[in-house]
């Protein structure tokens, strides 16, 4: 058995996996590859078939989002590393060898994140973890390399490894023993924020979450919920506030998630004056979803909260009052 799965997430997105698939076959010689399909009514299956006969599939029974497609999918999958990638992930050569060596080399490791570049636009990090991800005190992620809507070229600033707080859904690596010991993802989430959940219930267990600049991928982004659209504000606004339920420290849960509340209400003041009154619609059901979902959340605290969870008090405050626009401006 290989020490690695690459595991491959999939609803309908037959022409991404014959766009993606040949680099993460061509790059992974070492591993496993599996697609697990979420029910797709595409030809999808006919692809896999035909095109690709050496990837193993695993058909999951429904469209169960990010969360409960994986937690179904890898109840299949042994090999001790799992790595989750998406299907608009384009993978380098030897990518998964500094990973490994990780791995090996620091046993209180569960997670890593490897560099995630914009594939439409090489040069810059890309959205959804950049160069690996924090969150402050209320809850809003950031990464080094992206801060909200700004994005910085990569000019080689980081290409070290480091702890983070939390690694990308997007390309993620995480021992299968942690991730079943975690019960897997949320699936009350769907998707959105999930591996943000996920890294922070780990913190709460003591292991420890790396980036490694070694490694390198390309992410296309928003190629199955379109950047932008009022779903994704909904999900991102509710989930968010569901992980700060779960997770914050003890005494500090409802004075932190009050403030976080006025400033998603901004949020939407801010929606509404730029003339997206859906997304203000996005944030109102988001808080009406938690204010109804709030006891079941809370009955999902652990014993042990992480109290240092927080890069900053406010990247909101630094990035729009203070113009600080890059994680290199700020740390």
């Amino acid at each position: 058995m290989n020490k690695i799965a690459v595991v491959i997430l999939n609803w309908n997105g037959a022409d991404l996996l014959r766009q993606f698939l040949p680099s993460v076959i061509q790059y992974s010689p070492e591993a496993t590859i599996y697609v697990a399909d979420n029910a797709s009514t595409d030809n999808s299956i006919e692809v896999l078939q035909e095109e690709f006969p050496s990837v193993k599939r695993i058909q999951n029974t429904g469209n169960f989002g990010f969360a409960k497609g994986y937690n179904e999918a890898l109840k299949v999958v042994d090999e001790p590393i799992l790595a989750l990638v998406n299907s608009d992930i384009e993978v380098t050569e030897n990518w998964l060898t500094p990973i490994l060596t990780q791995f090996e080399n620091e046993t209180n490791t569960a997670i890593i994140q490897p560099k995630i570049l914009d594939f439409k636009k090489k040069t810059h990090f890309e959205y959804a973890g950049a160069a690996g991800g924090f969150i402050d005190k209320y809850g809003f992620p950031f990464c080094r390399g992206r801060i909200f809507e700004t994005l910085e070229e990569d000019k080689g600033q980081y290409d070290n490894t480091i702890d983070i707080f939390w690694a990308s859904g997007a390309c993620l690596f995480i021992r299968n023993e942690v991730f079943k010991k975690l019960e897997g993802f949320d699936e009350d989430f769907f998707a959105h924020q999930e591996e943000i959940d996920l890294c922070w219930r780990a913190h709460n267990l003591d292991y420890k979450i790396k980036y490694n600049g070694e490694s390198k991928v390309y992410h296309v982004g928003g190629a199955t919920l379109k950047t932008g659209s009022p779903q994704k504000t909904f999900l991102n606004f509710r989930n968010s506030l569901w992980m700060m339920a779960k997770n914050l420290p003890k005494g500090k849960l409802f004075s932190r998630l009050c403030f976080r509340m006025v400033l998603d209400g901004i949020a939407g003041i801010k929606f509404l004056i730029d003339g997206k009154p859906k997304h203000l619609w996005a944030v109102l059901k988001s808080h009406f979803y938690f204010y109804l979902s709030f006891s079941k959340f809370i009955r999902k605290r652990s014993c042990k909260q992480f109290p240092k969870y927080y890069k900053t008090n406010s990247i909101v405050y630094l990035y729009f009052a203070k113009n600080k626009r890059k994680y290199s401006e700020i740390f």
